[in-house]
């Protein structure tokens, strides 16, 4: 997380709004990427920004899965904030025929970072997947080695914020599974290629399984953004189904994506900071090199 000077944090994290025509977006349009203050996730692409004259940036749609909307407490209005860590971006509105999408997002320059599109990574073409299949030490490793694949986080999905943590949920009696978010560009990778790195990359026929792993919370799930993940998912259980590829049936979930919550620091990099460790030599590399010996084409470097 980015350290916030006082006047982001009043906005940020406190929900202040900055003057209008005072942002240093209000009147940009470089191409590129507009992301979280706060946490560096990815928010707008360029290409959604237009003039609404209002005195702030104006965008007309979102990356998928990146932004999250409440009902403000006086229940006039639509607050936006980053899905990740929740810091507050503005307000939503509709039905002002602005732009054929007839969508406004009001957001507050100080709550965004601007990617240019010049640092040489087509940031226009990110998108995210979320997937579940066991703990995520395990498949967090196994994507940061995927070409295309520019981030990957440890988190919980499925469940509530009060009890999105690593105590609570391996406890298995929180709604959450263990999963990662992975952040991807779509001109290098597909969502179909990382679906085929997830099916070997756990068992995809154990209920609320992975080996010794056993509880909900490491359920094979997979919390779809769009529709079209959702068509691409469930085709290839179809397709996988019918062709035999397990002798027992698949039981992953293709649930709806309704937020995530990241996991605690130290989970980042686990496998590549504790290598070592009995669980990472016995459960986490066999795994790694399952993927890194079929995938060599499609990883890091190659």
């Amino acid at each position: 997380m980015r350290k916030l000077t006082e006047f982001e944090k009043h906005v940020i994290e406190q929900k202040g709004t900055e003057r209008p025509f005072s942002g240093e977006y209000n009147q940009h349009d470089a191409l590129g990427v507009y992301c979280c203050k706060k946490c560096d996730a990815p928010l707008y692409r360029s290409e959604s920004k237009f003039n609404a004259h209002c005195g702030w940036p104006a965008f007309d749609d979102e990356i998928s899965g990146a932004v999250k909307r409440n009902i403000d407490a006086d229940g006039r209005r639509v607050e936006i904030v980053c899905n990740q860590c929740e810091g507050h971006l503005g307000h939503v509105f509709e039905g002002e025929l602005l732009t054929p999408k007839n969508v406004r997002h009001c957001v507050n320059s100080v709550s965004m970072v601007f990617k240019p599109l010049e640092q040489g990574t087509n940031t226009t073409k990110l998108e995210l997947a979320t997937f579940g299949g066991g703990c995520f030490w395990c498949i967090e490793a196994v994507f940061s080695a995927i070409k295309g694949v520019s981030k990957v986080t440890p988190g919980y999905a499925g469940g509530e914020a009060n009890d999105a943590n690593y105590k609570a949920v391996c406890s298995g009696n929180t709604a959450h599974a263990e999963v990662v978010q992975i952040e991807f560009d779509l001109s290098i990778v597909s969502f179909e290629s990382l679906l085929e790195v997830f099916w070997v990359s756990h068992d995809p026929t154990t209920l609320n399984r992975q080996g010794n792993d056993v509880g909900p919370q490491y359920r094979s799930v997979i919390f779809i953004h769009n529709e079209q993940q959702a068509l691409i998912a469930n085709s290839m259980i179809e397709d996988l189904t019918r062709i035999g590829a397990w002798p027992t049936p698949i039981v992953t979930q293709i649930v709806g994506y309704d937020g995530f919550f990241p996991a605690e620091t130290y989970h980042n990099d686990y496998y590549e900071l504790n290598g070592e460790q009995p669980y990472c030599q016995m459960v986490v590399k066999p795994k790694v090199d399952k993927v890194k010996a079929l995938f060599a084409d499609r990883l890091k470097g190659s």
